[in-house]
């Protein structure tokens, strides 16, 4: 799958929840590996920010971007809105300090998403494969974990010491429910918390029409009197524990189900896809971030994945197959199975056993797969890439014409199932094509080349 980027601009406006300003910003398409990018127009130079999770400077409440004295903040409703939507590159310009708050949800972002429409762009959508279970717990007990799965999902559990609002759980299976399953889930508060939240500078948009608002705890009423007058709402009298908002409750568990949008919002800043199942035990910005900064730095350490492989499962061309497109045979052919192909890659599995006549002399009491064979592997899965494609594969063949940055990292032996996973670099311009190779073993990279090979019509 390509990476997707917006067919034209989106344009958002509405008051901050912190600010209480008119902002309006604007979300524009952007080129292949662009990323998630936040410039700030209303400052001099306009300053640009990466949505990455390094560049989180405070989740006190949301979460804030910034750099040096730059900040964009409440950011987490519409870079869910993004990943949950696919898109890969974006540049959202700013005029102020925050995004809008809008109705307290990712339903707007996810509406004006789908009526722009999304475009592919000329570069693969490059997933981070979850392996094996990551996990961060905080002293408080709250707890993220991420478990390997075929697609991308997340389970939210919360937990308050609240008579109105008991724990509670929401699940999101397929992004592609998103919008219809939590994207217009309202951000929430108690009244409890929002004298302090004023006492330092939040919440000065915050109303009944952009939170949802949690009376648990009995109040006087003086007390909701200047809670009215801060927040610029008539005064009201409240003689029951409930909720407070002239709109109900969507779900019964909404306040879940935006947890889980502050969830997608925070992983989103790994930078990349994701692949694995989320399960968030009393989940907040601030463990969100710390999660999002673990899986970041797993993400930096990582040049290249090894692929997926299960060898119980059939691959796509066996070995007789093979056979029908490359003229190679005993003992010069060097790959078993094919197990992943599209256009522009190819994933090849090559078993080695001692059996191997090289091994015969490369060493005999040491036995090591010589390196140029494993780049001749790694040239056949590229001549099965070129040529399956090809309406008469058996009468051409493919050579090499060079060979550039070749790194042997680490021995291949008896015993070992080496994965060659080979891509396209450009697209084939006169019968060259130009090709990046990686060998594995395991999680590994043992092997690493680009070379350029020729298809040529056999006489």
């Amino acid at each position: 799958m390509n990476q997707l980027t917006l067919n034209a601009p989106i344009r958002v406006e509405g008051k901050g929840l912190h600010s209480g300003k008119n902002l309006t910003a604007v979300f524009n398409p952007a080129p292949a590996n662009f990323g998630i990018k936040f410039k700030r127009i209303d400052l001099e130079g306009q300053p640009v920010i990466d949505a990455l999770a390094e560049n989180v400077v405070d989740t006190t409440r949301g979460t804030v971007i910034g750099k040096g004295d730059v900040r964009v903040s409440t950011i987490e409703h519409a870079m869910a809105a993004l990943y949950a939507y696919g898109v890969d590159n974006c540049l959202v310009e700013v005029d102020g300090p925050e995004l809008p708050i809008l109705d307290g949800s990712a339903t707007v972002y996810a509406e004006k998403i789908e009526e722009v429409g999304l475009s592919e762009l000329n570069a693969d959508k490059d997933y981070y494969i979850i392996k094996e279970k990551i996990q961060y717990k905080d002293e408080n007990g709250a707890t993220i974990t991420i478990y390997p799965d075929e697609g991308f999902s997340v389970e939210v559990m919360v937990e308050y010491n609240s008579p109105i609002l008991p724990n509670q759980f929401a699940v999101l299976d397929d992004l592609a429910d998103f919008r219809q399953e939590v994207g217009s889930a309202r951000t929430f508060v108690f009244v409890r918390e929002i004298e302090a939240l004023l006492q330092h500078g939040l919440i000065k948009g915050g109303d009944l029409q952009n939170s949802i608002v949690i009376y648990d705890q009995p109040v006087s009423q003086e007390k909701i009197n200047e809670i009215c007058d801060a927040v610029q709402v008539e005064h009201m009298t409240v003689d029951k524990l409930g909720y407070i908002n002239p709109k109900p409750l969507q779900w019964d568990n909404e306040p879940a189900r935006h947890k889980l949008i502050d969830v997608i919002g925070d992983i989103a800043l790994i930078g990349r896809p994701l692949k694995g199942r989320v399960v968030a035990i009393r989940p907040g910005h601030t463990v969100n971030n710390k999660f999002a900064r673990l899986l970041r730095k797993e993400v930096k350490h990582t040049e290249i994945q090894s692929p997926v492989y299960n060898p119980n499962v059939a691959p796509l061309i066996d070995v007789n197959g093979i056979k029908k497109l490359l003229p190679h045979r005993y003992p010069f052919l060097l790959i078993d199975k094919v197990i992943e192909l599209d256009r522009k890659h190819c994933v090849a599995v090559k078993n080695v056993t001692v059996n191997e006549p090289f091994f015969q002399g490369h060493f005999p009491q040491e036995p090591v797969m010589p390196g140029v064979l494993q780049v001749e592997a790694m040239a056949q899965a590229a001549g099965v890439l070129v040529l399956n494609f090809l309406e008469d594969p058996e009468k051409y063949s493919t050579y090499f014409l060079k060979i550039d940055n070749v790194k042997f990292r680490q021995k291949v032996v008896p015993g070992n199932t080496l994965l060659l996973n080979v891509s396209l670099a450009t697209e084939i311009r006169r019968g060259c094509a130009v090709v990046k190779g990686y060998a594995f073993v395991g999680e590994k990279i043992v092997c690493e080349a680009e070379f350029m090979a020729q298809i040529i019509k056999n006489k």
